[in-house]
């Protein structure tokens, strides 16, 4: 596979686990990585752990702090990319995730949802998506080049229970890649790719409780998941950098539009 050297990449929620993971990964491919999350202090702690990886690839990182949920924030940070570097290869959009309060419990129902909850999760995962897809994905359809990869999730697959708003925005989230590959491939060039990735299951800090006791042991729901993935084990997030990496590089030119699940088999499997 060809290596991304001298390539600009964005990661939103570049602080969070998804993020720093896969700015991790293209730094050792050889990309200048500008990581961006919501709090100076999370930015901080990341640049610190991968500046040695950049040293060590000969390439550089850079931290910023902005609020993908705020458009006029977006615009002003896609700008100040533009003007530090003159272009943008690469945006990865990791910043998402679940948001407790929209979560309806096995003792609960959908009617007992509150509103602001289901907007929040919404918000974060598709407008958190949309608004960084256009703003710098206007910079990639005016010189003509670029990859975007979005961050989709198994809740867009089958309707898993007790996320409905999380299942809804990644739904959307697929929905906007295909609509933006078709857009711009057609209309700015077939260098301008869109793509997502569908990470599976993978033990992370906000599910943790869901698939560990406090004991370390698997809770119902973890056995649950290892039924259905005919790999029988979750994955490891380090696993996800392979796929990003390629959907990055040159070899995967004639890929646009698709969303790719990472997720031992459990998207291609009934239970049965």
């Amino acid at each position: 596979m060809s290596d991304l050297k001298g390539k600009i990449a964005v990661v939103t929620g570049g602080s969070g686990v998804l993020g720093s993971n896969v700015s991790e990964g293209l730094l050792q491919a050889g990309a200048k990585v500008v990581i961006v999350g919501a709090h100076q202090n999370k930015v901080d702690a990341t640049l610190e752990r991968l500046k040695p990886v950049a040293a060590e690839h000969k390439t550089e990182v850079f931290g910023f702090v902005c609020n993908v949920l705020e458009y006029s924030e977006i615009v002003a940070f896609t700008e100040s990319v533009r003007s530090k570097f003159g272009r943008v290869d690469i945006l990865v959009n990791a910043a998402g995730g679940n948001v407790a309060g929209a979560n309806i419990m096995d003792d609960m129902n959908v009617f007992d949802m509150k509103m602001e909850d289901l907007h929040k999760v919404i918000d974060l995962n598709l407008w958190g998506t949309i608004y960084p897809c256009l703003t710098f994905g206007k910079i990639m359809a005016e010189q003509k080049s670029g990859s975007i990869i979005n961050v989709s999730s198994m809740a867009a697959y089958d309707s898993l229970s007790r996320v409905m708003g999380y299942s809804i925005a990644k739904e959307g989230v697929n929905a906007l890649t295909k609509w933006l590959a078709q857009d711009f491939a057609r209309k700015y060039g077939e260098k301008v790719r869109v793509n997502a990735i569908a990470p599976g299951f993978f033990i992370g800090e906000q599910n943790r409780k869901a698939l560990l006791n406090d004991d370390g042991s698997l809770t119902e729901r973890s056995h649950k998941v290892l039924n259905k993935t005919p790999m029988g084990r979750f994955g490891d997030i380090s696993e996800l950098n392979g796929i990003v990496r390629f959907l990055c590089s040159d070899e995967a030119s004639f890929i646009t539009g698709t969303v790719i699940p990472i997720d031992g088999g459990f998207s291609s499997f009934s239970g049965v």
